[in-house]
């Protein structure tokens, strides 16, 4: 084990430090857009600028590290970041932070992309497994710890958006002291929408109603959280709520999707999804305990849709088309993910905060449907020739390079690649 941590010990380091950051801005930025008195419109246009651009880095960022390596690369975005966070202390405006929020989007795509390709030249067939399980680990912890500095500082000032500058600075240093060699060049994926739903419709729908309710909740909780009156602890701790109901119910149903049919267990997350979601919208909770019950379970029934989704497209094709099959449904996910904070703030502006459940409710009974609806007019795969499922991290930061660190792509490089 010590074998395998210490050379990549510099990189997961740089990743700490950088989700630390992502975990502090995502929830500030919505925070403090309340508390200016902006429109539930133009703070879901943060979320929607973000994911529209993340989603473009992924496709756009290989081609930049191309020219410039990854060292220098990784070095200016780094350093982009950081200007970013202060600038939106700078300038507090929607149209500038959305503007802005959609730039630091694509950097961090390109970021986590270069830390990505250097994790996974340093790991064999044999470690793959255990290095994809310590980083997304080490992402998720990061996430947190920046989700709990919140409560520690005002909104309203620049010090929580003078730390995220810190942390995004602080990520340079462990990679640029450190003597990895220069891994090989980015994956490149291309969008092939067609081929895609030829290979499997549910889970194309699933990666997308996926991709919308969690840009739906990630992005507009926190405007929930601050709408029904919570404090800055509370708002940060309803989003861990989620992300625990998340860890807690994805394996359960992972293991479960792998002795059924998946699209049966997609129908079943989805229908069991709305009913919750319903009936928050229904009772309309403003106190944190019966908040975070409801939250704990549409976090396990959400999160991981979007796995067993990419597990059941997996499971048509051979593993040597793994990463080209999963890339192109992140950016289907992606895609996903720009609708869901303008149609909560659509249901929200329209029903109150508690429209955010009706987003949810209303995707996963489509997600329901369509899974049904398959399960009669598409042939099953076999239970005994379905690959293992494999939980996919709920700190969503997936780029195309983070696939070809699971153990799924093994087949895919030589050995010690």
């Amino acid at each position: 084990m010590r074998a395998t941590v210490i050379p990549i010990a510099a990189l997961l380091i740089s990743t700490f430090f950088m989700m630390v950051g992502v975990g502090l801005f995502g929830i500030v930025l919505p925070v403090r857009g309340s508390l200016e008195g902006w429109s539930i419109y133009e703070i879901g246009m943060l979320g929607t600028g973000y994911a529209l651009a993340f989603t473009g880095g992924c496709l756009i960022a290989p081609r930049i590290v191309r020219r410039a390596g990854h060292v220098r690369a990784f070095a200016s975005l780094a350093a982009l970041l950081a200007i970013l966070a202060l600038l939106h202390a700078l300038i507090v405006h929607p149209f500038i932070w959305v503007l802005l929020r959609g730039c630091s989007g694509f950097a961090l795509a390109g970021a986590f992309m270069i830390i990505e390709s250097w994790l996974n030249e340093r790991v064999s067939n044999e470690t793959r497994g255990f290095v994809f399980s310590l980083y997304m680990i080490t992402s998720l912890g990061g996430m947190m710890t920046g989700q709990f500095i919140m409560p520690l500082s005002d909104p309203r000032l620049t010090t929580p958006f003078m730390i995220c500058a810190m942390m995004f600075a602080a990520a340079v240093i462990p990679t640029a002291m450190s003597r990895q060699a220069h891994p090989q060049p980015l994956t490149e994926v291309r969008l092939n929408l067609r081929a895609l739903f030829n290979l499997s419709p549910a889970a194309a729908i699933g990666v997308i109603m996926g991709g919308i309710m969690e840009g739906a909740w990630n992005n507009m909780a926190p405007v929930f959280g601050k709408s029904i009156g919570f404090s800055t602890f509370q708002i940060a701790a309803l989003l861990i709520v989620t992300m625990a109901g998340g860890i807690m119910f994805q394996y359960p149903l992972g293991r479960v999707s792998d002795r059924l049919d998946r699209r049966l267990v997609m129908a079943g997350a989805g229908i069991l999804c709305c009913a919750v979601a319903v009936l928050a919208a229904s009772l309309a909770p403003t106190t944190p305990i019966p908040v975070f019950v409801l939250v704990f379970f549409l976090g396990g029934l959400v999160y991981p849709i979007y796995s067993i989704a990419v597990a059941h497209a997996n499971d048509h094709v051979d593993s040597t088309r793994f990463v080209q099959v999963s890339g192109g449904l992140l950016i289907l996910y992606g895609i996903g993910t720009m609708f869901g904070p303008l149609l909560a703030a659509s249901l929200m502006q329209w029903r109150g905060a508690h429209g955010i459940f009706l987003t949810l409710a209303g995707c996963s009974a489509l997600l329901a449907l369509y899974a049904t609806l398959r399960l009669y007019r598409g042939k099953p795969v076999p239970v005994e020739t379905q690959d293992d499922f494999s939980a996919i991290s709920i700190a969503r930061t997936q780029t195309p390079e983070t696939l070809s660190l699971d153990k799924r792509a093994a087949s895919n490089e030589p050995p010690g690649q």
